[in-house]
C-alpha cells in the first residue's frame, strides 16, 4: 500500500522518450531565452536557428470575435478590486482572494439557478492524463479558459460560441512535468492573454484573435522545469514562477515585459553564493543549484506595499535531507519581494530542512483583518502540514504567534532540532491514532517524525495541496479544501548522487495495511486562528470561491457542483454535470446579471469531457441525474494470447508507440520513467503481465486511483504493452 494523496512525484513525463531519442539531459542552470520568432530565421553565429513560435490558432465565430474588447493596462486599484464585474486575474483579484462582491445569487436566491447553456471546447483537455484544473477569466462578455493540454480558448457568455482557439501542441517527448499534464489558468492585460505552458514557454496571446504576438523559451523543459500556474499580468509586466521541484530545477520566478516578453528580474528561490539564506546550504556542495524551491501557484500582489507574494515547494532532493545539511532557504516558505525589482524583503520558513514533502503549494491569500483592536495587513498560507501561517505581510512576523518547537532528531537525515508550530487549530489530525496493521507506529505517527531506510508512516500525508483557498473579507473567514491522509516514507540515502539525473528523490513509498483517508471542506477565522466548521467529504474537492452571497462554491472529483452556505458550511444547492470538475468556478456580472462558470473536464474518477458550463438564476438547463459523471465500468481484462501483451491471432495488435505516450504523460509522473518507482508509485517488475496491468488500470490498488474511465480498452492495451518492453529493457537494478 502506498500512502500517497498528492500525486505529486519526483518522475519525470518524458523521460523514457528522451533517453529512446538519444537525449541527453543536460544540467546547466535556466537562464532566459528571446523571444521566439514567428517564423524560423537564419542560422545565427552559432550556427542556430530561432525556434518558430509553439502552437496554432483555430477561428471560430468570426463576427463574435470581432466585438472583443481588449482589455487595457489594468492598473493596481484594478487589479486589487477584481471581481466587481468581470473576473479580470486569476485568484478574482491580486490579494488571490477568490471572491466575487456579488449579491443577486445568495442563500435565498440561489436554489432558481440553473445553466444557461453548456459549451463543448472543440475536444481540447480530453486526453488521457490531463487534468484541467484551471479557472476561467471574463471580460466584457468574453470567457477565457484554458485546458489541461494548455490550449486557450474565447467562448461568447450570451451564445456559448467558440470564438477563437489556441492549441499549444506541446511535444511530450521533452515537456516534463514532475506532477501531471495540468493546465492552471491565464493572465489578461493590455490586449493580450498570458499563457505558461508545461513545456516553460511563455506565451502571449492577441485577445481579440488568438494568435501568438510573442513568445519566449523561459526555462528549459529538459532540465525538469515547467510553468505550472497561471501567470500575473501587473504594471506592464508578467510574472510567472517555475515548477519542478522534484526534477532537480534551481526555482526562480521571473517578471517580463508584458509588450515583449525581454526579462526584467529573477529572483532565485534557492541563493547563490553571497545571497542572504546561501548559508543555510552546505558547504562544498553543489547541491543549491538542484536545490528545488519551485513555485507551485500563482503570486498575490499588494500594488500600494509595492510587494509580490508567493510560497514555495520541497527542496531537493525530495524527501532526502542526507545531502542537504541546513534550514534550506528559501524552500517551504512563504516569501515577498519587491514587485518592480526582484529584491528580497522577508520570508518565513513553514518546514525547516523539509525532508517529508510538507511544502506549500497552496496560493497565498492576503487580506486585511482587525486584531487586538488594530487593523493589520495579513497573508495566509495553508501548509501541507496542517496549518495555516498567517503573517503580517508588511514584516513576515507571525500575526497570531507561531512557536518553535523541538522535533525527534534522526542524524542521517540531518533533522531540524525544531521545527515551527502555529498557534490555533490544525486542519487535520496531526498523529495516528491507531496502528496499521503489522505495523509498530514510531513516535505515535506524528508530525514531523524522521525516517531512512527504516521507513516510518505519519500523518498528515498532504494536508493541504494546490486547489485553492478563499477567503471573505466580510467575514474574515478562509476556506479551505484538505485532506486526512497518512503518508508511509523511507529513504535519505547519503551516497546519492548530488547531481540529478532523470529523478531527484533518494526516497521511496513505504508499503503498509491501508489507513483511510478523506477529504475535509473547512472555514477558519483568520482572526484567531480557530477553525468555525468543518465537514468530511468522500471524494477530491476542486478549490474554492466564495461570493457576497454567502455562498461558497466548489466542484466534486463526481461531478457534482456545489454550493455551501459560508456560516455552516451546509449545502444549499447542486447541480450535477457531466464530467469531474477539478478547477474552480468563477462569478462576474454582465448586463446586470450574474453569472456562475466552471470547466468540468473530468478527471481520472469521472468522465473526461470538454463542457464549459454557465449558470444564472433565469437559466433553463437543468441537472443531469446524480452520477451522470460516473464512468461504466471497465470491462474485465481479456486474456492476451502469451500473457506478455502480444494479442492472439485475429484480434487488436497493441500499438507500443502510443502506450508509451500514455505512460509518461499519466503512469511514468508516480512510477518513474523506467518504471524503476518513484517517491510516490511502487516499481514494476517482470512478474507483471498484460493482464495484471489492464486490471490495475482498471482498478487501481493501495493508494493508485483507478484509471479506468480515463483510457479506452485498445489504450489499457497500449500501456500493457508498452510497460512489459519497458521493464524488460530496464538496466538490472
Amino acid at each position: 500500500m502506498v500512502f500517497s494523496v498528492t500525486r505529486k512525484s519526483a518522475a519525470v513525463a518524458a523521460a523514457v522518450a528522451a533517453i529512446a531519442l538519444g537525449v541527453t539531459i543536460h544540467r546547466a542552470q535556466a537562464q532566459a531565452q528571446p523571444p521566439i520568432s514567428p517564423t524560423p530565421t537564419a542560422s545565427t553565429a552559432t550556427g542556430a536557428s530561432v525556434t518558430p513560435f509553439a502552437g496554432e490558432t483555430v477561428a471560430g465565430d468570426a463576427a463574435g470575435a470581432a466585438a472583443i474588447n481588449p482589455a487595457p493596462a489594468f492598473t493596481g486599484a484594478q487589479l486589487k478590486a477584481g471581481a466587481n464585474q468581470g473576473w479580470i486575474t486569476n485568484g478574482g483579484n491580486s490579494w488571490n482572494q477568490r471572491y466575487s462582491p456579488l449579491t443577486q445569487i445568495n442563500r435565498t436566491t440561489v436554489k432558481d439557478m440553473k445553466a444557461v447553456w453548456k459549451t463543448s471546447l472543440n475536444g481540447s483537455g480530453t486526453r488521457p492524463g490531463v487534468g484541467n484544473q484551471g479557472q476561467p477569466l471574463e471580460y466584457d462578455g468574453v470567457i477565457y479558459v484554458e485546458t489541461g493540454e494548455n490550449d486557450v480558448l474565447a467562448v461568447s457568455v450570451e451564445t456559448g460560441k467558440v470564438l477563437w482557439q489556441y492549441k499549444s501542441n506541446i511535444d511530450n517527448r521533452f515537456a516534463r512535468p514532475c506532477c501531471g499534464w495540468n493546465g492552471r489558468g491565464i493572465a489578461l492585460g493590455e490586449g493580450k492573454i498570458f499563457l505558461g505552458r508545461l513545456d516553460a514557454r511563455l506565451t502571449a496571446l492577441d485577445q481579440k484573435t488568438g494568435k501568438v504576438v510573442w513568445q519566449i523559451q523561459a526555462a528549459q523543459p529538459r532540465e525538469g522545469y515547467a510553468i505550472a500556474s497561471a501567470p500575473l499580468y501587473y504594471n506592464g509586466m508578467v510574472i510567472t514562477g517555475f515548477a519542478g521541484s522534484d526534477l532537480g530545477i534551481r526555482g526562480h520566478v521571473n517578471a517580463y515585459d508584458a509588450k515583449t516578453g525581454k526579462l526584467i528580474w529573477t529572483f532565485w528561490t534557492v541563493p547563490g553564493p553571497g545571497e542572504p539564506g546561501h548559508d543555510t546550504w552546505p558547504k562544498n556542495s553543489e547541491v543549491w543549484k538542484y536545490g528545488g524551491a519551485g513555485v507551485w501557484q500563482t503570486p498575490a500582489l499588494d500594488p500600494e506595499l509595492g510587494l509580490l507574494y508567493f510560497s514555495t515547494a520541497n527542496p531537493g532532493p525530495v524527501q532526502n535531507g542526507a545531502l542537504r545539511a541546513g534550514d534550506n532557504l528559501y524552500s517551504a516558505s512563504v516569501v515577498a519581494v519587491d514587485v518592480k525589482t526582484g529584491k528580497y524583503r522577508w520570508h518565513f520558513q513553514e518546514v525547516h530542512h523539509d525532508i517529508w514533502d510538507q511544502d506549500a503549494p497552496n496560493p497565498v491569500i492576503l487580506f486585511d483583518a482587525p486584531y487586538k483592536g488594530k487593523m493589520r495587513k495579513g497573508i495566509a498560507q495553508a501548509g501541507k502540514t496542517g496549518w495555516v501561517y498567517l503573517l503580517d505581510r508588511v514584516t513576515g512576523k507571525p500575526l497570531v504567534g507561531i512557536v518553535e518547537k523541538p522535533v525527534m532528531q534522526n542524524a542521517q537525515q540531518k533533522t531540524a532540532k525544531t521545527q515551527p508550530y502555529p498557534i490555533g487549530d490544525s486542519l487535520v489530525p496531526q498523529f495516528i491514532d491507531v496502528a496499521p496493521e503489522n505495523y509498530t507506529l514510531v513516535n505515535g505517527g506524528r508530525i514531523f517524525t524522521p525516517f531512512t531506510e527504516i521507513g516510518t508512516v505519519a500523518k498528515p500525508g498532504a494536508a493541504v495541496n494546490w486547489p485553492p483557498s478563499a477567503y471573505d473579507p466580510k467575514s474574515h473567514l478562509m476556506f479551505v479544501c484538505a485532506n486526512d491522509s497518512a503518508s508511509g516514507r523511507l529513504g535519505g540515502d547519503p551516497t546519492y548522487p548530488v547531481e540529478p539525473g532523470a529523478l531527484y528523490s533518494g526516497s521511496a513509498p513505504m508499503r503498509v495495511a491501508p489507513v483511510a483517508s478523506r477529504e475535509i471542506v473547512e472555514a477558519l477565522d483568520v482572526r484567531t486562528n480557530k477553525l468555525v466548521w468543518r465537514h468530511q467529504w468522500a471524494n477530491g474537492c476542486s478549490g474554492v470561491m466564495v461570493t457576497g452571497g454567502g455562498l461558497l462554491f466548489l466542484g466534486r472529483g463526481d461531478g457534482r457542483f456545489d454550493a455551501l452556505d459560508t456560516s455552516t458550511g451546509n449545502g444549499v444547492w447542486e447541480f450535477q454535470v457531466d464530467g469531474g470538475i477539478g478547477g474552480q468556478a468563477t462569478s462576474f456580472e454582465h448586463k446586470g446579471k450574474q453569472y456562475v462558470v466552471v470547466f468540468a473536464g473530468g478527471n481520472r474518477a469521472a468522465k473526461h469531457t470538454d463542457s464549459l458550463w454557465l449558470f444564472a438564476l433565469d437559466g433553463k438547463v437543468e441537472s443531469l441525474p446524480r452520477g451522470a459523471a460516473t464512468p461504466p465500468p471497465a470491462a474485465p481484462a481479456r486474456p492476451n494470447g502469451d500473457g506478455m501483451g502480444r494479442a492472439p491471432p485475429n484480434t487488436r495488435v497493441p500499438n507500443v508507440a502510443q502506450g508509451q505516450e500514455y505512460f509518461n504523460t499519466t503512469c511514468g509522473t508516480c512510477h518513474g520513467p523506467q518504471g524503476q518507482g518513484g517517491t510516490h508509485g511502487a516499481r514494476l517488475t517482470n512478474a507483471l503481465k498484460a493482464d495484471d496491468i489492464i486490471d490495475m488500470i482498471n482498478k487501481g490498488k493501495g493508494e493508485m486511483p483507478a484509471f479506468g474511465a480515463a483510457f479506452s480498452e485498445g489504450q489499457k492495451q497500449d500501456i500493457a504493452a508498452y510497460v512489459i518492453d519497458l521493464v524488460k529493457a530496464r538496466p538490472p537494478q
